[in-house]
């Protein structure tokens, strides 16, 4: 049975990227759900309708998937060298900017950054899509930007559900050019719009990926924020990035500004609850169905270079897979102005400084699919076959944790917002934290650990 949007929005799988709202001018609403991620309301759609909305939305059956939409620039494809991890690629390369006030602003190595502001100078576009700070009720959305002022006011990276829907709405059919910035699911359903919408294809003509490992309600925010003394009511803005020049570069602070106050909160992530990326805290459902880690549908992806060699350059460092030529003369012409500093690495490299990712997004989807099929549900078509056995025992232990521990942080987040006690979240997270633990903790290691201890009795015991 094909998995289409209605399966997808009846599992809970929809990401919210609002390109079915597009497709159809509207007709489907993309609004806010209870848990804070976007939802579409498809209850009223016309068949004609659904059926456009179900070609481009990127967890259905009756879309392309990133295998067959392949780059941006087909024309160029031959010139493409492919991997399997990565896609496409005319150049891999780690980098950053060397300014370092550029650099410290941004959360990696400001490549991003540069690119997109590069991008709107030399006119190749007139604007850039991407997401921002929003004065208003949320902390972010997409936005467009036209100048390299307002580029870099948005820079960073934003642990935030948002939709394309009003974005994309306000800039069709205006005649301009633009680039877009998005996580690998969104540029997917951006790609394929264009295929729908002739008019979307003119103006949309440069795809920026972002290296994504899971994406977060807008519950996450607020959890972080809470935590350092900023409740959800009165929050005005936050920084998950904030660099720390005592630590490595995955070892960051995040800080929160309450309304009305100047100063702002700020905390070790690691130490919040929620903090740790691999404990998937505020995780939609949706993120368990994606193998796309390098945003292969993109012209180019920006990521951490998350590898020991770049781990004490505090600054940050950039992983760059680019499928674009024009790009990848941009990027030795700014190596010979001197604005940045870059060299090629293998894809093997690059695979690596999202080992983790791999595990999760890969391993781990194979496993949820296997366990999904076998309870009935309908799962979309993946490129990653279902399989119980793809991992040990132990993994699919963690990967049915960690997944536990996703839909538990969002339910016990929202009764802790309705009822103003943090501790109602805090402490269900850190029963399931510390089950993660467990399990990830091999025998062999707890047993060293309990021999450390009764060895250092004994220590105790003769001194004394």
């Amino acid at each position: 049975m094909a998995h289409g949007i209605e399966e997808t929005v009846a599992r809970g799988i929809c990401i919210g990227c609002g390109a079915c709202s597009v497709a159809t001018g509207g007709a489907i609403p993309v609004r806010l759900g209870r848990t804070r991620l976007y939802e579409p309301d498809i209850s009223l759609v016309a068949d004609d309708q659904l059926a456009r909305a179900t070609r481009v939305c990127p967890f259905s059956d009756d879309a392309a998937d990133e295998d067959e939409l392949g780059p941006p620039h087909k024309g160029e494809e031959s010139d493409l060298s492919h991997d399997h991890r990565l896609g496409g690629y005319s150049r891999i390369v780690v980098g950053r900017h060397l300014r370092n006030e550029q650099l410290l602003k941004s959360s990696s190595g400001g490549l991003c950054t540069w690119l997109l502001q590069e991008l709107v100078e030399s006119g190749r576009v007139d604007a850039v899509i991407h997401v921002g700070r929003q004065p208003g009720e949320e902390l972010f959305s997409y936005n467009v930007s036209e100048t390299s002022v307002e580029i870099a006011s948005k820079r960073k990276s934003q642990y935030y559900s948002v939709t394309l829907s009003e974005a994309l709405a306000r800039i069709k059919g205006d005649g301009r050019r633009y680039a877009i910035v998005g996580v690998p699911c969104f540029i997917k359903a951006a790609r394929l719009l264009c295929r729908e919408d002739s008019e979307l294809a003119t103006q949309l003509q440069i795809f920026v990926g972002l290296v994504c490992g899971h994406l977060k309600s807008q519950f996450y925010a607020e959890s972080l924020a809470w935590q350092v003394g900023v409740p959800p009511a009165e929050l005005a803005e936050v920084d998950f990035r904030v660099k720390n020049p005592t630590r490595g570069a995955d070892d960051y602070d995040f800080g929160a500004r309450a309304r009305g106050q100047d100063e702002w909160s700020y905390q070790r992530t690691t130490e919040l609850v929620g903090g740790n990326w691999g404990h998937g805290a505020m995780h939609p459902e949706a993120c368990n169905f994606c193998d796309d880690i390098f945003a292969e549908t993109a012209d180019i992806v920006f990521g951490d270079a998350w590898l020991p060699e770049f781990r004490d350059e505090w600054r940050g460092t950039n992983i760059v897979v680019s499928r674009n030529p024009m790009i990848d003369a941009m990027l030795d012409q700014a190596v010979a102005l001197g604005e940045i500093e870059i060299r090629d690495v293998s894809a093997d490299t690059a695979a690596e400084t999202q080992a983790g990712n791999f595990r999760h997004r890969w391993i781990g989807l194979a496993v949820r699919l296997a366990d999904d099929i076998a309870k009935g549900l309908s799962v979309p078509k993946k490129r990653i076959a279902p399989n119980n056995r793809s991992a040990s025992v132990h993994r699919r232990r963690l990967i049915r944790q960690r997944r536990r521990m996703s839909v538990l942080s969002l339910s016990a987040f929202e009764e802790a917002r309705d009822r103003g006690d943090l501790s109602l979240y805090t402490r269900v997270m850190s029963r399931e934290i510390s089950r993660y633990r467990r399990i990830d903790r091999p025998f062999g290691w707890k047993l060293m650990v309990r021999l450390k201890k009764v060895l250092d009795g004994f220590s105790a015991d003769r001194d004394a």
